[in-house]
């Protein structure tokens, strides 16, 4: 029994470090500003680089308070509270009071940012077809179930992973 659970857990550190590979090979290119380039281009928009995956983030996420903003884009929260002000004096965001909490600023997005954000969304789907294209649709159909599912395990399972576990008015 030993043998066989000493088989299991090679086989199991093994698929781990492959999917640990890819996971880097995804966030390197997620964090890379040739991608965000690219996709401004792509979407025929005008936004300053920096502000691109705050943007986004805030379409998908808000209303999202500074800190967890910060957390996710890597950035110091000081960082961040400027360049939201931007995005603001841009008309893309607003930033309130929370709903939970009084005391922490929450950005959300308005019809302007939604606007941009709807012509990255047709953009990042022009750009995903053609990189699906050539694959089976039952294996896109797997990444579309499991990526998900692995999302939110590790979130789940890293200390500090799930901002919803988090009480630091983030």
């Amino acid at each position: 029994m030993t043998a066989r659970k000493n088989v299991h857990n090679t086989h199991m550190t093994g698929q781990l470090r492959l999917l640990h590979g890819a996971v880097l090979d995804i966030v390197g290119m997620m964090n890379g500003p040739q991608r965000d380039e690219a996709m401004i281009r792509a979407a025929g928009i005008r936004l300053d680089r920096a502000l691109f995956p705050l943007l986004v983030l805030i379409e998908r996420f808000g209303p999202i308070g500074v800190v967890e903003l910060a957390d996710r884009v890597g950035r110091d929260h000081t960082t961040v509270s400027r360049q939201l002000a931007k995005l603001e004096g841009l008309d893309l965001i607003e930033r309130r009071s929370g709903a939970a909490d009084r005391r922490v600023r929450e950005a959300v997005i308005r019809p302007a940012g939604k606007a941009m954000t709807d012509r990255i969304d047709e953009a990042r789907e022009r750009i995903l077809s053609a990189g699906f294209a050539g694959w089976p649709q039952e294996d896109l159909d797997a990444l579309v179930r499991l990526l998900p599912k692995f999302a939110q395990a590790m979130r789940d399972g890293l200390p500090g992973g799930n901002p919803d576990q988090r009480d630091d008015n983030r």
